[in-house]
């Protein structure tokens, strides 16, 4: 019998260091991967929004340039029908003076008036012709501002295509970030899911090999009747028993499990839908159930497992795992669950 004992327990006392070791590698793999991707969401939506902001300038900046140069063309366009008018004006008088100069050769006699009117017409042409030059002048210095004008609109238009090019590449940074970061977290969590269905085979077997002890989920169920007389809350011979194995468990892993780690063991009571009967103890299967959840952990405390690390709740016949009222039911809902968790 005492070498039966020594082999089970050379069976288990691997197990859980590796787990442990797994666990932890794991969470801070994850949090890790989650601190470096909020970081880069929270950099790149500054670069975004500086960028939002640079291009809202652009856009102000080029309708201000349209504007102006909407008025300098207009401008332009005034002079340039001044001008027209001016040249046709001195074509009149270059007209003019051609008339008189042939009056001044064919009549001799007339000539003093003839004079007088070419000075006249002379004067004239001269203040057109400066007032031409004028014109000029200021339609090659509109040509100028326009033509500025034009290449800041030009260089506003490329900065603005680069500054979308670049933030239709951030997006698609950000995206492909988040893509392998589910990728990795996706694998991340089949993998831990992977090492704690090893970890619940390997700690039942440590507890007992009775079909009334199971693993439902990421929990250890317990039958009532295996801990527990018939509507009642203190643990029996077997009860105490099967505690005395999970205490010790308990206590081995405490002693591994790093102090960072802030776990504790949930004990869950429930009961089947029967109702008590009012000369009992309790007046009804909620006070059963949290009695008897809390008689495990008291035991458990007796046993050396720090009080911290244990929780004790009841939730009555209301969380059922099997439907209907048949034996083979109700059995299976009169339950004590233990749940390894960390808080």
């Amino acid at each position: 019998m005492a070498l039966a004992k020594n082999r089970r327990r050379e069976r288990t006392v691997d197990f859980w260091p590796g787990f442990v070791d797994a666990l932890s590698t794991l969470l801070m793999a994850i949090m890790f991967l989650l601190t470096v991707f909020v970081l880069a969401q929270f950099l790149l939506s500054r670069e975004i929004t500086g960028r939002d902001e640079v291009l809202n300038r652009l856009n102000s900046q080029i309708a201000e340039l349209t504007n102006l140069l909407a008025l300098e063309k207009s401008g332009n366009q005034d002079l340039e029908d001044q001008l027209a008018n001016l040249q046709s004006s001195l074509a009149a008088v270059e007209s003019d003076r051609s008339r008189l100069q042939q009056l001044l050769n064919d009549g001799a006699g007339s000539s003093a008036a003839a004079n007088a009117k070419v000075g006249e017409l002379t004067s004239e042409l001269n203040n057109q012709q400066q007032i031409s030059q004028r014109a000029a002048s200021q339609i090659e210095l509109l040509n100028q501002q326009i033509a500025a004008l034009r290449a800041q609109i030009a260089a506003v238009e490329q900065a603005l295509q680069a500054s979308e090019a670049k933030d239709a590449t951030s997006q698609a940074q950000i995206s492909d970030l988040g893509r392998r970061l589910n990728v990795a977290l996706a694998a991340r969590v089949q993998e831990l899911n992977r090492y704690r269905s090893d970890f619940f085979g390997r700690l039942r077997e440590i507890l007992s090999d009775r079909e009334n002890i199971r693993i439902v989920g990421d929990r250890f169920v317990f039958q009532s009747e295996v801990l527990f007389p018939v509507g009642g809350s203190e643990l029996d011979d077997a009860g105490h028993g099967e505690m005395d194995k999970l205490a010790m468990a308990l206590l081995e892993l405490a002693k591994e499990i790093p102090a960072e780690i802030n776990w504790v063991l949930r004990v869950d009571g429930h009961t089947d839908n029967s109702p008590l009967s009012g000369a009992g103890r309790y007046r009804d299967n909620w006070e059963l159930s949290s009695a008897r959840a809390t008689s495990v952990v008291k035991y458990l405390i007796s046993k050396g497992v720090p009080a911290n690390r244990l929780v004790a709740a009841g939730f009555g016949e209301f969380q059922p795992i099997a439907p209907g009222d048949t034996p083979e039911a109700k059995s299976q809902n009169r339950r004590i669950e233990l749940k390894l968790t960390e808080r």
